[in-house]
């Protein structure tokens, strides 16, 4: 359904800011039906993503298909085959919920019998049944965002865009805004390519796109990209993580990351986290505030995936800063 093939995009520099690229040379496909993640770090190139899907950036070079249609050089039927959900509400909370979903109607040709059938179509799943007349105002924030998604189902789309569609839905409301997502992707066998770095909500998604510093840097089943860590993972909370890992690196010879105040030991030697555990305790522990060993999961994935490519863009500045003295 989707095809990105060698995507760049540079935002031009300034009289004081230099050019930036969002994203570069990023290939990435989604196949039919499937129901996609795409995750990064702020600044990794997401949304710069999203609004070249969408139609509202066109890239400094590269390709995109949607269902075999070319989106740069013929836009209007690969936007036809589109849903979009955006993460700001893109409905008037001053209308009623059914006069958002007539508006968007109109716009889409859906008048009469035509839209009433539409209508019944999208509000089925949801719990808008007697709120129809409410203003969207008033609704919760779960139920707002029922009404953009019904909004999208409208027009039946095959490839629904959401950026990221969870954002200030308390825990209840995620997960079944989630659960009836997923329900309608395999009714309707639709497309989904969603953002989102909330990580609990790709564990039961097909596949999930890691992106940094705007490249690809790993896209697989959840677990294939769990599978990429052996073992269990050691986290250990310090109030001095710098010392720790040094320490760790010369007493041990275990390398460990750093994400904020954690050190983090992927792949514990002998692949005993347990025993490595009980080590730190015994050696370090004025220089531990809490340490636990846990199953790798996505968010662990994230991690290192994004340090590496941190760690490898460190040594490619310092090679060319070398060269270049």
């Amino acid at each position: 359904m989707i095809r990105i093939e060698d995507l760049t995009h540079v935002y031009p520099g300034g009289r004081r800011q230099p050019p930036r690229t969002a994203v570069s040379g990023l290939t990435l496909h989604i196949p039919d039906g499937r129901f996609a993640i795409l995750s990064g770090p702020n600044g990794s190139g997401k949304s710069t993503l999203f609004r070249i899907l969408c139609g509202l950036a066109r890239p400094s070079r590269g390709r995109v298909t949607v269902g075999g249609h070319d989106l740069l050089a013929d836009p209007a039927p690969a936007r036809a085959l589109m849903g979009v959900v955006f993460q700001s509400p893109a409905v008037d909370k001053h209308l009623g919920v059914r006069e958002n979903l007539a508006l968007h109607g109109a716009l889409h040709g859906l008048r009469g019998a035509a839209f009433r059938v539409r209508l019944d179509e999208a509000l089925a799943w949801t719990d808008l049944a007697g709120r129809l007349g409410d203003r969207v105002e008033t609704l919760s924030g779960g139920l707002a965002r029922q009404v953009e998604l019904a909004k999208c189902l409208l027009t039946r789309p095959r490839l629904l865009l959401l950026d990221e569609p969870t954002t200030g839905l308390d825990p209840a409301s995620r997960r079944a805004f989630l659960n009836a997502l997923g329900r309608l992707r395999r009714e309707l066998g639709m497309t989904v390519l969603m953002t989102s770095h909330i990580f609990s909500e790709a564990e039961e998604v097909d596949s999930v796109a890691i992106m940094a510093n705007g490249r690809l840097l790993a896209h697989d089943t959840p677990q294939a990209l769990r599978d990429r860590l052996k073992g269990d993972v050691l986290v250990i909370d310090s109030p001095d993580p710098d010392t720790l890992a040094a320490r760790l690196r010369d007493d041990l010879g275990v390398a460990a990351m750093r994400h904020g105040d954690e050190l983090r030991v992927d792949d514990p030697p002998d692949a005993d986290a347990v025993m490595l555990l009980e080590r730190v305790l015994a050696d370090y522990r004025r220089l531990v505030r809490g340490i636990t060993v846990k199953r790798p999961a996505l968010e662990d994935v994230f991690i290192h995936v994004t340090a590496e490519a941190r760690a490898q863009g460190a040594a490619a500045t310092a090679e060319r800063q070398e060269t270049a003295a």
